[in-house]
């Protein structure tokens, strides 16, 4: 007896990801959602609405491979640093490693066609299967697409797929009610990659640390982040101010050997990191400093050359002015080198 058609679906979370699953049961295919995570993008929409609707999950973190991407995306970026057509790509190729390994029959996803003008037109699903060299089933939209393999050879009933097209989502809204969904996230991008001002973040990033790691990237999102410039040596180094306890607790956790972490002494206030910074032979210190009342912080940084420690003092005042209690004051910074 043939044993039962497995397939793995590109889960988001959303709905019409949801939906290709649930289309696909009801041809009695055994279904995995396949959510990828990174620096970029997270499964917690995914999470939530896999256990709210009974979906079979698995995530699989692919960060240093997406990062390798947005350095030098093959087919360009979109509005901002979102490289789609090749993220989606990898994705696919990834999911179809994962599909040979492990005896699934077939990989589909939630896209509609012509639903995101840049990547799901014609063109661009076209461009997904040459540079993945993989077949997709996309059940939303099957019946307007070229039928693939898998419904050649009968593994899906393409007369039970759906023909839906275009941004409006009224169909899908209607097969939801039809199928008893209640839980999912509303529609809207969950990609940091098509954020204007984190954009501009990893731009600066990549420009003066065109070889930063995942580890680098991971400081973008959380807290304010300040360049400087080490004396002559154009070395640029990177200073991120927490703006909050759980920031606060995630710089922590992020620091790594040769990190420089500043906090106030005594008051309670923000976590500075300091990385690329290279201060020989210091232990860990305290030093006094006046904090101005009023500064803009932004003038401090990229266009001044300063010393090693000249920084460190910098980075000691942003510390000490993004904590309103010790404006105007005199303060005790602890300077700690992460060994």
């Amino acid at each position: 007896m043939k044993e039962k058609v497995k397939a793995l679906v590109l889960f988001s979370g959303g709905l019409d990801s949801l939906l290709a699953i649930k289309i696909l049961e009801l041809q009695d295919i055994e279904v995995t959602g396949l959510c990828f995570t990174s620096n970029f993008f997270g499964c917690g929409n995914a999470k939530k609405t896999a256990e709210a609707n009974n979906v079979n999950l698995r995530i699989e973190d692919i960060s240093k491979d997406i990062l390798a991407l947005v350095k030098n995306p093959p087919s360009g970026y979109g509005k901002n640093m979102n490289p789609c057509i090749d993220c989606h790509s990898l994705m696919i190729k990834k999911a179809a490693e994962i599909m040979k390994k492990e005896n699934y029959d077939f990989i589909a996803t939630g896209e509609v066609l012509g639903q995101r003008p840049f990547s799901q037109n014609r063109v661009a699903l076209g461009r997904v299967k040459k540079i993945s060299g993989v077949d997709v089933l996309r059940p939303l939209s099957a019946k307007l697409l070229e039928e693939t393999e898998v419904e050649k050879n009968g593994l899906v009933n393409r007369s039970r797929l759906l023909d839906i097209q275009g941004r409006t989502r009224e169909r899908q809204f209607e097969l939801a009610k039809k199928l008893g969904i209640t839980e999912f996230p509303s529609p809207g991008g969950g990609c940091l990659l098509t954020d204007p001002d984190f954009s501009q973040r990893l731009i600066m990033m990549l420009n003066y640390w065109p070889t930063c790691d995942v580890d680098d990237v991971a400081l973008l999102n959380h807290g304010r982040v300040f360049w400087f410039d080490a004396d002559k040596k154009n070395k640029k180094i990177l200073v991120v101010v927490g703006r909050d306890k759980d920031e606060n607790e995630t710089l922590e956790k992020l620091a790594r050997q040769g990190d420089i972490m500043i906090e106030l002494s005594k008051e309670n206030g923000p976590a500075t990191l300091v990385r690329n910074m290279v201060l020989d032979g210091i232990d860990d210190y305290i030093i006094e400093l006046r904090i101005p009342d009023q500064i803009a912080p932004k003038s401090l940084e990229i266009d001044n050359k300063y010393s090693p420690h000249g920084i460190i003092e910098k980075a000691a005042i942003l510390t000490g002015f993004y904590s309103t209690k010790t404006r105007g004051k005199e303060t005790k910074v602890k300077i700690t080198l992460i060994k």
